[in-house]
């Protein structure tokens, strides 16, 4: 199947169904963001006009701790998609990923889909290509791709439980640690290691803080299953690998443990509280995508303006309810583990 036909399953799926984790890795029980309890501040002593959400990520300001995680590029159906949400990201001035750039790489007619500078000029942008397929590029053709879009950073995709289960999938991963150290060391633009729904592991961040890589988004288990939607797709009734992954807030706790650099927390955050438990946990950023992707579907970027600005509003009263009156000051809070990811963690016992 084309790339622009795959694309426009990955879209029309995530609107038409259920696509996300089934077996309460969204937050709804003691998995997840559900594992997490923070100790509420019953007098806050500050007040919630006054509290500032706003942060920097690499080197750029953030109203707000949140960016829209990557969702899509090289299909028609992108361009206005991606216009729409740049559009909103740039009045609400949050950050936002593209999808994968396979597909303008492979044929060069599909680039407007993923130009949506013009539209967002002050933003983060982050562009985007997949380990296993950036090992058949070279930095160059990467570098160009990447000014072609005016992108801020490159976000190195990493995604072999999708690949396993994509029918077209290429599960060569065998040249990732060193495809990620060649882009880090030699391309101009820092590099975002970036799982796609199954999590990172101590042991994984630890090789990727021995390479020059400046972040690593953790994509963990939680929100959209990637393999949910390949099973979709293909029409099996076996969907062994569904639920697959480590939970994100897991995954925080493990990445943080290895790794110095900034944390990108994705996969399940559908709240201004699980934003604020993520950045308590360890996170620098939170990123989120099928909620505004549905959003867009639903109204455009009045729509997805509007979901952005109630999360950000969440956030906002979430520092308030535990005395933040900083982004920083979430550092210095504490947090409860539960049930599950309570075991999860004094099981793996860190060094």
């Amino acid at each position: 199947m084309a790339i622009k036909d795959r694309k426009l399953d990955h879209i029309n799926l995530s609107l038409k169904k259920n696509v996300e984790f089934k077996n309460k890795k969204t937050g709804l029980g003691d998995v997840n963001f559900g594992g997490v309890d923070l100790v509420y501040k019953t007098l806050p002593e500050i007040d919630k006009e006054k509290v500032k959400c706003g942060t920097k990520f690499m080197g750029k300001d953030f109203s707000a701790p949140i960016m829209v995680a990557a969702i899509t590029g090289g299909v028609k159906k992108a361009k206005k998609i991606n216009r729409d949400i740049a559009t909103a990201c740039e009045k609400v001035g949050i950050g936002m990923g593209l999808g994968s750039q396979r597909a303008m790489l492979e044929k060069p007619e599909l680039v407007d889909t993923y130009k949506v500078r013009k539209y967002a000029p002050n933003i983060f942008l982050a562009g985007n290509i997949g380990v296993a397929q950036a090992s058949s590029y070279s930095t160059l053709e990467i570098e160009h791709a990447l000014e072609t879009i005016e992108a801020d950073a490159l976000a190195v995709h990493v995604n072999a439980a999708h690949e396993a289960i994509q029918p077209e999938g290429t599960t060569d991963f065998s040249k990732g640690i060193k495809t990620i150290s060649r882009l880090a060391k030699n391309l101009s633009y820092p590099i975002i290691v970036k799982e796609v729904g199954s999590g990172v592991s101590y042991e994984v961040a630890e090789k990727l803080a021995k390479t020059d890589i400046k972040a690593i988004d953790v994509g963990g288990a939680g929100g959209t299953s990637w393999t949910g939607i390949e099973y979709l797709r293909t029409k099996k009734k076996k969907h062994t690998f569904w639920d697959y992954g480590i939970p994100t807030a897991v995954s925080v706790l493990e990445v943080r443990k290895a790794f110095e650099g900034e944390i990108i927390a994705t996969g399940g955050i559908r709240s201004g509280l699980d934003v604020v438990k993520a950045c308590v946990l360890g996170a620098d950023l939170c990123g989120v995508a099928l909620p505004v992707l549905k959003a867009q579907h639903r109204g455009g970027t009045k729509a997805v303006e509007k979901y952005l600005e109630n999360l950000i509003d969440e956030i906002k009263t979430g520092m308030f309810l535990l005395g933040a009156k900083r982004f920083s000051d979430l550092k210095k809070k504490k947090y409860v583990l539960l049930g599950t990811t309570k075991e999860w963690i004094e099981q793996r016992k860190f060094k």
